[in-house]
């Protein structure tokens, strides 16, 4: 008898029909009625959950008694209950390393337009406000030569660095947990402290993961310490990053202006931050390339497939599930 694979978000027809080959496949549909309800009504027949997005622990996985793995169709997993999962003994995958590139785009995306003012401008010229050429009220700043600090050099940081060393000639530094030797000798980057970085960087670009540790890892006192002329971008995850502090600091100047693609409560709505003309705001697309997404997708059901055909999957986030047989 095939086991069953529920989806917890939207997945492709594609995907659908690909599983369906090794397994049973629920695909809680918005016109048969509430998703919640219909996944909830399916979740005790599930062997394996696919999808992204919602939130999953004790509450919500209680009745999933047949469950052997969640196949997480994202790299961060801070919506998981990891401790939860290995109490129990339940396999999490993610999918790593395919979204690097792609979120790296988006992180420079994010500095440009932040310096050179692209999403105001073009918000200014659409309402026909350009009559005369540009003075300096709406000139933007240089990104080349100027120093970019990043928080957290993993994969994704890594990448970004090379963007701005090799193709913007910009010097520079990096805080984390550990040193970065290999990196230092590529790109001549500099090691600092938190608060030296913050000091020293005019571009300072945030990609550390989600934790007790780096919630609200950048406050008030993190903001004080930035240059007037600097500009925060965040792509790794909202609560990294103090909202309420943000918004005084760009609303008071504090800070020349910030780049993100992620927020404290998501999808936002509402938020001061829309009012805020040095504020760029995208909503959550670090990785939304066809490319990619398709790739993430492809990684998520080889890990899926893997774990629920008795085989080690690839990017296990939890070893100490892994019972092999």
């Amino acid at each position: 008898m095939k086991k069953t694979v529920l989806a917890f978000s939207r997945i492709t027809p594609e995907m659908t029909e690909r599983l369906q080959q090794d397994f049973e496949v629920i695909v809680p549909n918005p016109k048969h009625g509430d998703i919640a309800a219909q996944f909830n009504e399916a979740l005790p027949q599930a062997h394996g959950l696919i999808g992204v997005g919602r939130k999953l622990g004790r509450a919500q996985l209680e009745n999933a008694a047949r469950l052997e793995v969640v196949s997480s169709i994202s790299v961060g997993y801070d919506n998981y209950d990891l401790a939860y999962f290995n109490q129990r003994g339940l396999m999490l995958t993610n999918t790593p390393d395919v979204l690097t590139e792609s979120t790296a785009d988006l992180a420079f995306t994010l500095i440009m337009s932040s310096a050179r003012r692209v999403a105001e401008l073009d918000a200014w010229t659409k309402a026909g406000q350009w009559q005369a050429s540009v003075g300096p009220a709406l000139f933007g700043c240089d990104v080349h030569g100027k120093t970019l600090g990043i928080v957290g050099m993993g994969n994704i940081g890594a990448a970004v660095a090379r963007r701005g060393r090799l193709g913007f000639g910009m010097p520079i530094l990096y805080s984390g947990n550990s040193r970065k030797t290999a990196l230092e000798q590529e790109l001549g980057a500099q090691f600092r402290s938190l608060e030296q970085l913050l000091a020293e960087a005019d571009f300072v670009c945030l990609v550390v993961p989600l934790s007790e540790k780096t919630q609200h890892l950048i406050s008030h006192r993190e903001l004080a310490l930035m240059k007037p002329s600097a500009i925060l971008v965040n792509i790794s995850r909202g609560p990294v990053v103090d909202e309420a502090a943000l918004i005084e600091a760009l609303q008071k100047g504090q800070i020349r202006g910030a780049g993100l693609d992620v927020y404290e409560k998501e999808p936002l709505a509402e938020s001061p931050l829309f009012q805020l003309k040095n504020a760029v705001t995208l909503p959550h697309v670090g990785s939304a390339t066809t490319e990619t997404r398709d790739a993430m997708a492809e990684r998520a059901m080889s890990n899926l497939r893997s774990a629920l055909l008795g085989q080690r999957p690839q990017d296990l986030v939890n070893p100490q599930a892994w019972k092999p047989l």
